[in-house]
């Protein structure tokens, strides 16, 4: 209506941490200038584009503010105001706007910056990835343009999460579900071309052994000069779980040079991370080096490295080695009329449940101890049981041993 006069909003005070003090900061835009990130993306002109909302202050062209995470000093440029899908250069932005600002050198999203500094806003709550897939270049010569893709993706979602694993040799992309992880495969084909084959996450098993043996390596390899000799008799036995390597020198008389001790040591180590009799890493294995021979000519480190390995290959057949497999710490939330269908279903993965409890908004919450191979896809299947009522967590726990008369899949081949 004319001459009516439109209320003003009211802004509400933030709580922001500062060293060990929260304190409420009020909207006032005559105050030090306090910004809070929360988008970032790449514009392909002009580049790292961080999106902010002014908490207090005013943000004005060229400020210096200080970055709570990194503590680098991040200089304005340019501030823009957002005006729908159009950004227009400002001068300044008063407390209580968002705006965009251009080429923040470290900053990304979740980031605060303060004039001194030591200024935290709440920080963003992002949901965790429930579903991977493995991801690599077609082409040879798009690797390195991969890695440089997937970074500047995940400074643009920071829901999403890359990964190493060096155990399975893949690279992981997490994220929500088959439609998010989808969309990040086109963007990287369409804003960064970017080609790239997917492939199903692999499973990191490991071998152990669960009793003592020795054996005895002979390495002997004669040549038209120098050859190589050296002999090393060991013992293996088994170390609590996630106790690792460890290796003794045991050796009296003389009978190995102190100086192919050493080499010892390593052709064990490489012996184990070649795998056991299932092809994949042994671990928790206690070995020592008890005996062995030695050549004053053809001795060398080389020959009591293979000594190593090959006494480990002989005494492993005898040591019962046995599979382990990853295992996660799940919990599953999912409305009270699907409990049963859900409890049912993690039974069949090999799940043991170790209870349920009802949630303050009425759902039902299960935790379990679940084998991760039997959950690389569980968001698939848990929203086709609670229609796409359920949602679940899940981190890495422990490993156990492979039951009997469940398939380990052979390790592929690198």
């Amino acid at each position: 209506m004319a001459g009516q006069v439109r209320p003003r909003l009211t802004l509400t005070p933030v709580p922001v941490v500062v060293g060990t003090s929260t304190i409420d900061v009020a909207p006032d835009p005559s105050a030090d200038a306090l910004v809070h990130v929360f988008k970032t993306a790449v514009d392909p002109y002009l580049g790292h584009v961080s999106y902010f909302r002014v908490l207090a202050g005013t943000v004005q062209r060229d400020l210096h503010l200080s970055n709570g995470r990194t503590g680098d000093d991040e200089r304005f440029r340019n501030v823009m105001s957002l005006q729908g899908g159009v950004s227009v250069d400002v001068d300044s932005l008063p407390a209580g706007d968002i705006g965009a600002v251009a080429k923040l050198s470290g900053t990304r999203t979740g980031d605060t910056l303060s004039a001194t500094g030591r200024a935290a806003a709440p920080a963003i709550g992002f949901p965790t990835p429930v579903l991977s897939v493995a991801v690599t270049a077609r082409s040879r010569n798009d690797e390195d343009k991969l890695a440089n893709a997937l970074h500047r993706l995940v400074d643009e979602d920071p829901v999403l999460t890359v990964t190493r694993d060096d155990e399975t040799h893949q690279t992981l992309l997490g994220g929500l579900g088959e439609t998010h992880l989808r969309h990040v495969v086109a963007r990287l084909e369409r804003k960064f071309h970017v080609e790239v084959d997917t492939a199903e996450v692999r499973v990191p098993y490991r071998e152990t052994i669960t009793s003592t043996s020795t054996a005895e390596g002979k390495y002997k390899k004669q040549s038209g000069g120098h050859g190589q000799f050296g002999v090393a008799s060991i013992r293996i036995e088994p170390l609590p779980t996630g106790s690792g390597y460890e290796f003794s020198d045991e050796v009296t008389g003389g009978v190995i040079p102190r100086q192919f001790i050493p080499a010892v040591e390593a052709g064990i180590a490489e012996a184990m991370a070649h795998g056991g009799s299932s092809g994949y890493p042994v671990v928790d294995v206690r070995a020592a080096v008890f005996d062995g021979r030695h050549h004053a000519v053809d001795s060398s480190e080389m020959s009591f490295k293979m000594a190593g390995r090959l006494a480990f290959q002989e005494a492993l057949g005898g040591a019962r080695p046995v599979v382990l497999e990853p295992v996660s710490a799940v919990e599953v939330t999912v409305p009270s009329d699907c409990l049963g269908d859900v409890m049912g279903d993690l039974s069949s993965r090999r799940a043991i449940v170790q209870g349920s409890e009802l949630d303050r908004w009425g759902d039902q919450v299960i935790s379990a101890q679940v084998p991760s191979a039997e959950i690389l896809r569980y968001s698939i299947d848990l929203r086709s049981i609670t229609g796409g009522r359920g949602r679940f967590t899940a981190i890495h726990d422990h490993y156990a041993r492979v039951p009997a008369g469940v398939d380990v899949p052979p390790p592929p081949e690198n």
